[in-house]
């Protein structure tokens, strides 16, 4: 015991290196990850590991996802025959303006699996109230299923509402299932659900905690909002279920977001990825059944691809899928996000379009929810500033939107933000339209915010005050792990 005590510190050093070197060697994360990880080991010796444990331990390895179940689910055949149409050269054309998307399609379809669709129906809500007016009409007509998943499920007003709405489509016999990441879901429970479940319903925590707040997966969190309701009707975009969605918390104001109502086959994309996400769980299986994937009648002409990724996946699809619409720009690139924190590549191509004569305009919040995230966006995206990009901050309330739009053709609207934990550590889906059309919707809610915001200037930016350039100093510092 004296030999420890005596030696307490010489051993910190030692167990602290170990662990330090397997971090390095053994889940081999990119050099700023390991570096980021490296300090923060330096700093806090062993306190640090258990961060590390919690926060930043990989699962690439893990099998989350049955690599097979798409084939069961029966959107292999329609994949591979596009994948093979577009290897002979045989391009679809959808009416996306000046916008050739020929590269972006061939990358999503033929190295991200997804499939392309071209007779969709769709809406955009802007506004909470709007988007769950929609959604609890729809429920309240489902006849066969209601496939629900959500990052953040409140306990309050609308969670209330929303569950009684389950609850009474239950009654009518159809079936419920309901998905939710247990990080972002912890002020419900089972109990919460009891009356559903009485009805027949089912409800899973995607990577549920084995106590409050605690999970060795924890920093791996279930990001998506899909719904499916009878396979013929999606919903994905921006909005949780909490009051908040629709303006009712003082802290935020009003909740600006966009979300998708969809009907077409690119449903069937969505139906997909629940059913894939609610197998990962390994309770109450779901195979393939013709009900879940019914044929539509050509409700519309929209081309729609779905674009999923997370950090099971062995590359960054939706990051990728920004870089090459980024590079696909020629004259205008628009982005909406809470939080702007990229990792090089992304910042490097904004920065590459803006010096070839692209205009790039970001929109940003005015008030932070996550402290050090507001700052690392505001410091990056002021860096932007000496390129030429303008940005913006909403005045109105609080931004939440995760939206780009290029040369007015092609739009993409999802739950990824344009940060590492979307790229790399949360599970996210976006939709990708390849339509001018509705490009040009989603362009015109974005200049009608744009009169609700205030211009970044370099000139305000380099008055902010030096607390303001020490949080900033801190977040980029932790940036990567933010």
């Amino acid at each position: 015991m004296a030999f420890i005590q005596e030696h307490l510190g010489t051993l910190i050093v030692i167990i602290n290196t170990i662990l330090s070197l397997v971090i390095v060697f053994r889940e081999r994360k990119d050099t700023v990850h390991t570096w980021a990880w490296l300090l923060v080991l330096t700093f806090l010796p062993i306190v640090g590991f258990v961060m590390y444990i919690f926060l930043g331990k990989g699962i690439t390895k893990e099998r989350i996802f049955d690599l097979k179940m798409q084939s069961k689910l029966g959107l292999n055949i329609e994949i591979e025959e596009q994948q093979r149409a577009l290897q002979r050269g045989l391009y679809p054309r959808p009416q996306t303006g000046q916008v050739e998307p020929k590269q972006l399609i061939y990358m999503l379809t033929v190295f991200e699996s997804s499939l392309y669709t071209s007779n969709n129906a769709l809406t955009l809500f802007t506004d909470g109230g709007k988007k769950f007016a929609a959604l609890l009409a729809d429920i309240a007509n489902a006849q066969d299923h209601i496939h629900l998943e959500y990052y953040i499920y409140r306990s309050d007003a609308l969670g209330k509402k929303v569950r009684a709405a389950l609850v009474a489509a239950a009654k009518r016999g159809v079936k419920v299932r309901v998905l939710l990441d247990a990080w972002g879901s912890t002020q419900v429970n089972r109990r919460f659900f009891e009356p559903l479940i009485a009805q027949g319903g089912s409800v899973e925590f995607f990577f549920p905690l084995f106590v409050p707040y605690l999970n060795p997966r924890m920093n791996y969190r279930n990001h998506r909002k899909i719904v499916v309701i009878d396979g013929v009707i999606g919903y994905t975009g921006g909005f949780n279920v909490g009051d908040e969605y629709l303006g009712g918390v003082d802290k935020f104001g009003y909740w600006r977001d966009n979300h998708l109502r969809i009907e077409g086959d690119a449903v069937y994309s969505l139906q997909n990825r629940f059913l894939m996400d609610w197998n990962s769980q390994h309770k109450n299986e779901v195979t393939y059944q013709q009900r879940y994937f019914p044929a539509n009648e050509n409700p519309g002409k929209r081309a729609v691809q779905i674009v999923c990724s997370g950090p099971d996946d062995s590359h960054e699809q939706i990051k990728l899928t920004y870089l090459k619409m980024i590079n696909l720009a020629k004259k205008e690139i628009l982005i909406q996000t809470p939080y702007y924190i990229p990792d090089v590549s992304i910042h490097e191509a904004l920065k590459s379009a803006l010096l070839s004569g692209v205009k790039v305009r970001l929109q940003i919040p005015n008030k932070p929810d996550h402290l050090l995230v507001y700052w690392a966006t505001y410091s990056f995206s002021a860096e932007l500033l000496e390129y030429g990009g303008i940005i913006e901050t909403y005045e109105a309330g609080f931004i939440h939107a995760k939206t780009m739009v290029i040369d007015g053709g092609i739009a993409s609207v999802g739950s990824a933000n344009i940060d590492m934990r979307s790229f790399q550590l949360d599970f996210e889906v976006n939709t990708i339209i390849y339509d001018r059309e509705f490009a040009e919707q989603i362009r015109a809610a974005f200049l009608e915010d744009s009169k609700q915001s205030q211009l970044l200037t370099p000139e305000l930016y380099r008055q902010r005050g030096w607390v303001i350039k020490f949080k900033e100093g801190i977040a980029r510092l932790i940036s990567p792990l933010l």
